[in-house]
């Protein structure tokens, strides 16, 4: 199991063609570098495909994940990065509204 702490959401899309060097390196422009247990998640122009940049304490991490039908609800106008709870990575990832999710997985409207 790889231990993380802290959630990323990047804004800006990310080429899904980027492998792990340009992930990182993309990390480490928007974020200011990649920290040990902190998750950098990615999405695609059309918020299909994401990839998620995570740095163990030894190494990095890549991995993605792709919806056959639907997107990511990915935010657009947010700035350029928001930090996600667990359960709000839950959601997101099974492609739910993740942005509804509250404390202790509580879902309150925005």
């Amino acid at each position: 199991m790889i231990r993380v702490d802290a959630l990323w959401l990047a804004v800006e899309p990310l080429d899904m063609r980027a492998g792990t060097e340009a992930a990182l390196a993309r990390v480490v422009r928007v974020f200011g570098a990649a920290r040990p247990h902190h998750a950098y998640l990615f999405a695609n122009r059309r918020a299909n495909r994401m990839k998620v940049l995570v740095h163990d304490g030894i190494g990095i991490w890549l991995s993605a994940r792709r919806l056959h039908q639907g997107k990511f609800a990915w935010p657009k106008d947010s700035g350029t990065t928001l930090s996600l709870t667990p359960p709000q990575f839950d959601a997101l990832v099974l492609g739910l509204p993740w942005q509804r999710i509250g404390e202790a997985g509580v879902i309150c409207v925005l």
